[in-house]
Formats: structure tokens, C-alpha cells, sequence
């Protein structure tokens, strides 16, 4: 959580959007007594998550993977059968011949 004096934020209001947009919560002071709170509304469902995840991410908590790998193949559509061919005899089988 950050803090930032009236004169700082009146200044910085910018960048303190930009981090409160990113999930973090900024308390405005007036002489050192916190007089406001700066927070995301998170209009959408996901933008709470999508913050905390941007702030787990810049504090060293966790890393976002490269992208591809296993999804790809999840999302891949299954293989179909040929015609005439039964979907549970083609599984028995192969379980047959594991053996």
C-alpha cells in the first residue's frame, strides 16, 4: 500500500491511477493523517484478478508463463472416429492389447 502526501498526488495523479489500476490501493495524507483512498472500482469481473495478478507479478511473486505449451493441446478439438467404427469397441480393444 502506498502513501502519498495531497502535493504528491496532485503531482503524480497519473501515475498513481496507473498503479491503482494494477491493483494497488494508495492513501492520500493530509500533514502525515490519511485523509483518502485511492482503489480500483474493477468494473469488470475479471480486472480484480487481472491487478492482483500484475502486482504478485512486479513484487517477484510469481512469473506469467511464455504462453502455448499444454493449453494449445486442451483447447485442441478431439480426434474423431472413422465411420462404422464403434467408439467402445475401439477402447476395449485397446485395453485388451495393453495387457
Amino acid at each position: 500500500m502506498k502513501t502519498a502526501s495531497i502535493s504528491e498526488a496532485k503531482n503524480q495523479l497519473s501515475a498513481l491511477i496507473d498503479q491503482v489500476r494494477h491493483g494497488d490501493v494508495v492513501i492520500i495524507t493530509d500533514r502525515g493523517r490519511p485523509v483518502a483512498q485511492l482503489a480500483s472500482l474493477a468494473g469488470e469481473p475479471g480486472d480484480a484478478v487481472t491487478g492482483r495478478v500484475d502486482r504478485l507479478e512486479r513484487e517477484g511473486v510469481l512469473r506469467r508463463g511464455a504462453g502455448g505449451g499444454p493449453v494449445a493441446d486442451i483447447l485442441r478439438p478431439p480426434p474423431r472416429p472413422k465411420r462404422g467404427v464403434s467408439i467402445v469397441q475401439a477402447v476395449l480393444d485397446e485395453r485388451y492389447e495393453g495387457r
